[in-house]
C-alpha cells in the first residue's frame, strides 16, 4: 500500500447543504507498507518501505519466514505486482506464494485492510515530510488490533481447521 503527500480522499461527515472541504498537497513523497495478515488469528507482519521492488519484497518474505519459524508453512495471497512475480523473488521454503488472477482486488483480503488504514487513519491529512508520512504509516499499522485484523481481513473462501 502506498501513503503519502499525494493523499486519498475520502467521506466526510459536514452539515446538510454544504460543501466540505479536504485538504490537498503537491509534494510527491511516498512510503510502501508491505503487509501479511493471518486473518485465522491475527498475526501480522509488515515492513515499511521508501519504494516497492523485489529486493523488498525478498526482504518481506524473509521477515515473515523468520515470524513464522521453519515448522509452519505459510501462504500468501498476492496481486500480479511486478515485484510479486519477479524472477528473482527468492521464496523461502516455508512460503506458498497464491497469486490471484490479474484486476481481482476484490479476490485479496489485505485489500480490505488498506482501504480500512485509509479511511480511519491515512485519509484527508498533510503531510510535511517523509518522516512523517513514515510515522502515520507505522501508527495505522500499530492501532489494528489481532482481532480487528481477523474481522477485515478473513474472507469465506479461506477455510480453516481449528
Amino acid at each position: 500500500m502506498r501513503i503519502g503527500q499525494q493523499g486519498t480522499l475520502t467521506d466526510v461527515w459536514a452539515p446538510k447543504g454544504s460543501r466540505p472541504t479536504a485538504v490537498k498537497q503537491t509534494e510527491y513523497d511516498w512510503v510502501y507498507i508491505f503487509g501479511a495478515v493471518n486473518p485465522v488469528n491475527g498475526k501480522s507482519s509488515a515492513v515499511i518501505t521508501p519504494t516497492v521492488n523485489t529486493d523488498y519484497m525478498n526482504h518481506h518474505l524473509r521477515f515473515i519466514s523468520e515470524e513464522a519459524g521453519k515448522d509452519v508453512h505459510v501462504v500468501l495471497v498476492l496481486d500480479q505486482a511486478g515485484w510479486h512475480i519477479a524472477k528473482q523473488l527468492v521464496v523461502p521454503k516455508n512460503i506458498s506464494l497464491l497469486h490471484l488472477p490479474a484486476y481481482s482486488p476484490e479476490l485479496n483480503p489485505i485489500e480490505r485492510l488498506w482501504a480500512y488504514m485509509k479511511s480511519h487513519y491515512l485519509s484527508n491529512r498533510i503531510y510535511k515530510n517523509y518522516e512523517e508520512i513514515f510515522n502515520a504509516g507505522t501508527v495505522a499499522w500499530n492501532n489494528i488490533t489481532s482481532e480487528m485484523f481477523c474481522s477485515i481481513c478473513n474472507t469465506e473462501w479461506i477455510k480453516h481447521e481449528n
